[in-house]
């Protein structure tokens, strides 16, 4: 959560729901269990595949790699 009147601290995880919600089909899930599954899988695919025009067309994870190695 973030302190009030300080909607800065929300803009990345808003982001990633925005995004969630835009490529997910969450509300096809039958029970908790596939709705756990979905979130895992996009979560992976979301730091591992997905490249982010933000982080200089790098996937999160490639992006952390490339400053800890800096």
């Amino acid at each position: 959560m973030s302190r009030r009147g300080n909607c800065l601290d929300n803009a990345p995880m808003e982001s990633f729901f925005g995004h969630f919600e835009d490529e997910v089909d969450y509300k096809e899930a039958e029970n908790l269990a596939e709705l756990h599954t979905l979130v895992v899988e996009y979560m992976n695919h979301y730091n591992h595949t997905r490249k982010q025009w933000t982080l200089n067309k790098m996937t999160p994870a490639t992006y952390r790699s490339h400053l800890i190695a800096a």
